[in-house]
């Protein structure tokens, strides 16, 4: 008599995915609808400072404009890290799960590093230059989630990807950070002169620490 062994088919589901991606574009649509003009000088950020000059004031920090593509950042990078943990064989890129562990550590990150920079701002009495400072590197980091959106969607529904690709573009958003530091640097550089010393022990502890130690954290327990 023949002996036939039945194993669960394991099927691995894509639908949050695709819900989440239609969100992101259906953020992006809605803020492009109310803030036509607006969207359109931030979507030329790159060729263009207009938008920068514009929208400096640090009220824009907590528009809706921002606050808007702040959703759509997270969810656009959280996709990214765990597609590119997948790629390098450390996750699957379908767990949802670990997706829900990624985007509440990167929101949770994000606004503790935001009060900790306010505390340590006001009191080095630099509050000037790390509101703008926060408000450009905002700007951009959503710019750059909204760049790499259709790629997370390319990578995630493609079986194959050479781990070159996540490498490349890891690298590309590394010399978009510091252009952006650098421009920082440069537009407020009479008064970071003026506070050199709280400026270098903010950089070390708020901009250095943080990703030094996660990078440490994340290789040591891949080892």
């Amino acid at each position: 008599m023949t002996e036939y062994l039945l194993h669960p088919r394991i099927i691995e589901s894509k639908d949050w995915a695709t819900l989440l991606f239609v969100l992101a574009f259906g953020i992006i649509a809605i803020t492009k609808a109310i803030y036509g003009n607006r969207f359109s000088d931030f979507i030329n950020l790159l060729f263009s400072d207009k938008y920068s000059k514009v929208y400096r004031d640090s009220s824009q920090l907590k528009s809706s404009f921002t606050i808007s593509l702040f959703f759509v950042q997270v969810i656009s990078f959280a996709f990214f890290i765990q597609i590119s943990l997948s790629i390098f064989g450390y996750a699957s890129k379908t767990d949802w799960i670990l997706y829900i562990q990624i985007i509440t550590f990167l929101i949770f990150f994000i606004l503790s590093k935001f009060l900790i920079e306010k505390i340590i701002a006001t009191t080095f009495n630099i509050e000037e230059f790390v509101e703008q400072f926060n408000l450009q590197k905002i700007t951009y980091r959503a710019y750059i989630g909204i760049i790499i959106l259709p790629i997370n969607i390319l990578l995630f529904y493609h079986n194959t990807v050479s781990q070159n690709i996540p490498i490349a573009i890891i690298s590309i958003i590394l010399v978009l950070s510091i252009l952006t530091y650098s421009l920082s640097i440069k537009k407020y550089q009479s008064l970071i002169f003026s506070k050199l010393f709280y400026f270098i022990l903010y950089l070390c502890t708020l901009e250095i620490a943080p990703y030094f130690f996660m990078y440490y954290l994340f290789t040591k327990g891949s080892a």
